[in-house]
């Protein structure tokens, strides 16, 4: 029998989200994965000890939940593929597919679903994401319950009011990992320049910005406020923050977010085609 939660896709995403359920104690009996490719598939199998089959059609019949875990562009059609098979269900849908609304998700998969929609972001790889969600008006307490019970085994989840805000969501924290790498790797180089080795530079980089995080996220206290605790008058930091400041950094990540947002609603409106 297939389980009561069967993945669509075995990319990375829906791999780290089985990978979190297991290791948070669900059993893998309770699990199932359709994933085309035959590599990933087998793969997961190994790895995980669960039911995966190619095809969402041959394992959805007695699922619960079913996780949309594809990418945007196919997701009208694999949806289109499993609607025959829900005549006499209605499982909570939960999408991780960024840029489908649920309204479309329902409409394709043959309307009247509990959908709730999520979007986690690349460090779930490792169990430290967050994720922000939105359900549907069908979809009940316990089902939103279901869902984030899902995204939390990877993470930190928050519940957003408004569908529209997805597209905030995917500017800030869904692209965000990329601009803290980007800022590494300028510290990197910064490094570098100034007579350290790579690894060096690497290691006090990566420890100053894991170090950071955890004291931003333990002490409670806001971003401005540590900023200014570590920022002596006249000092070192002092000199290195005007440089960011008369460079316009504020600025620049105001118009870095505000692109990507501008190019989620833009992708989503392409894969609705």
């Amino acid at each position: 029998m297939a389980g009561e939660i069967v993945f669509i896709g075995g990319g990375n995403m829906g791999r780290a989200l089985l990978g979190g359920l297991l290791a948070d104690g669900t059993p893998p009996e309770r699990l199932a994965a359709a994933e085309p490719d035959a590599g990933r598939r087998e793969a997961l199998a190994r790895e995980f000890g669960m039911l995966t089959a190619a095809r969402g059609e041959d394992l959805v019949g007695a699922a619960g939940v079913v996780v949309l875990a594809v990418k945007p562009q196919v997701l009208k059609s694999v949806a289109r593929g499993l609607a025959a098979h829900f005549a006499s269900t209605r499982p909570l849908i939960v999408s991780i597919v960024a840029g489908i609304t649920e309204a479309d998700i329902d409409a394709w998969l043959g309307g009247d679903f509990p959908v709730v929609r999520c979007m986690p972001n690349t460090p779930a790889l490792v169990r430290q994401g967050i994720s922000a969600l939105h359900a549907n008006a069908r979809a009940s307490a316990a089902q939103r319950q279901q869902a984030e019970h899902i995204l939390r085994a990877v993470g930190s989840v928050v519940w957003v009011p408004d569908e529209a805000q997805l597209d905030a969501v995917t500017a800030l924290s869904g692209s965000g990992p990329a601009y803290f790498f980007a800022v590494m790797e300028a510290m990197e180089q910064a490094g570098v320049a100034l007579g350290l080795s790579a690894d060096v530079a690497r290691r006090l980089t990566l420890q100053t910005a894991l170090g950071s995080a955890v004291l931003a996220t333990q002490s409670g206290e806001a971003p401005a406020t540590l900023r200014a605790q570590v920022t002596s008058p006249g000092g070192t930091t002092q000199a290195a923050l005007e440089v960011l400041q008369a460079g316009g950094l504020a600025r620049l990540f105001n118009e870095a977010i505000g692109a990507a947002h501008r190019r989620a609603g833009e992708l989503a409106r392409q894969a609705q085609d």
